[in-house]
């Protein structure tokens, strides 16, 4: 009895739903544009604590396990821009959990349509598995958009933040959730694209 009043306490009311300030979707893709560039200067200012990294003996491996443990961004920033084959495959396999555990819990929302919770999830892991599996085809780990690893960890963040201060309505954020979806499908295609043109580009020379 009294877990089901503090579900009804809990649940927002029409009216309140009403008093909310809807947001358009069209900010959130303007801002995942400057994503990538602000990724790459974040990479060159940790430029120097990687190679004090390197000459003191700490491997790739290392620092991407510390990352792990600690579930820091910047750890995983400073992984980037180091390389070994294992960590191709711990890289892969973290970003999949990790996405996850981070997105699936906004299904559990009330107004949240599961269904596109579920196709999000299942399509950020694919675009993950496209981009590792340029490296099977000849071509590099592709990174390409417009929806990648930083723009879904962006307009997640950014989602829950406006839903924690009542600015976002649940038919928005559905709205949203429903241009991402369509935004992973051409980023998977985009990486699978890239990825064989950089292979008849790798062949023909």
């Amino acid at each position: 009895m009294t877990s089901s009043t503090s579900l009804v306490r809990y649940r927002p009311t029409l009216v309140q739903l009403k008093r909310k300030k809807a947001v358009s979707p069209a900010s959130f893709i303007s801002c995942t544009t400057k994503l990538y560039q602000l990724k790459s200067s974040f990479k060159n200012a940790l430029r120097p604590s990687v190679k004090w990294l390197y000459a003191h003996g700490v491997t790739a491996n290392q620092v991407t396990y510390s990352c792990c443990y600690c579930f820091g961004y910047s750890g995983w920033m400073v992984v980037s821009t180091l390389y070994s084959p294992a960590l191709v495959f711990i890289t892969a396999g973290v970003d999949v959990i990790a996405d996850t555990a981070l997105y699936l819990p906004f299904a559990l929302l009330l107004g949240v349509e599961t269904s596109l919770v579920l196709v999000i999830v299942f399509l950020a892991a694919l675009s993950e598995f496209t981009g590792v599996l340029g490296l099977m085809v000849g071509a590099s780990r592709r990174y390409d958009g417009p929806m990648g690893k930083s723009d879904r960890a962006f307009v997640f963040g950014l989602l829950a933040m406006l839903w924690a201060f009542n600015c976002m309505t649940p038919f928005w954020l559905n709205v949203v959730l429903l241009v991402m979806l369509l935004l992973l499908f051409v980023t998977i295609i985009s990486r699978v694209r890239c990825g064989l043109a950089e292979t008849a580009t790798n062949i023909h020379k």
